[in-house]
């Protein structure tokens, strides 16, 4: 368990960490070129990286879309789950939204993921919808949760 990790802008120079944590988490992971686009040509796009002695542990990024934001996604390395990184880009997300002029932001999170709805519900973001079998590794549904008032 770690107890010292820092949040900062992603950058072409974590691309490769940020890899990694991507493909250990996702079963149809983002490539290496959808996240050198959103960092070097999406104007809405902003990413954030988690580092443990330099070494990225986690990210998490968002679209700002008029006075809207939607977090794309946030993962964290298995072996260092629990340790506050998410919590961590999640509250750079938050203060990153309202010096933006963000008003709500939102999220698709799968129906099965409990453990970060918990963590989505701790900073104020609601059940509000569904969307039908919106993972096609599986066919899951996602629920998509709203904070409203940042």
């Amino acid at each position: 368990m770690i107890n010292k990790f820092e949040i900062k802008e992603m950058t072409a120079g974590h691309i490769d960490g940020v890899m990694v944590v991507e493909n250990l988490s996702f079963k149809i992971p983002w490539s290496r070129q959808a996240f050198v686009d959103e960092i070097t040509t999406n104007d809405m796009a902003v990413y954030f990286v988690a580092l443990c002695n330099e070494q990225v542990i986690g990210y998490g990024g968002m679209w700002k879309i008029f006075d809207e934001g939607h977090i794309t996604n946030i993962a964290v390395h298995p072996e260092f789950r629990r340790c506050g990184a998410a919590s961590g880009i999640i509250e750079k997300i938050l203060e990153t939204s309202e010096g933006k002029g963000v008003k709500s932001l939102t999220l698709e999170v799968r129906k099965s993921n409990v453990a970060a709805q918990n963590l989505y519900c701790k900073y104020g973001f609601k059940p509000e919808g569904i969307r039908k079998g919106y993972y096609s590794d599986t066919g899951e549904d996602a629920l998509i949760m709203w904070k409203h008032g940042i």
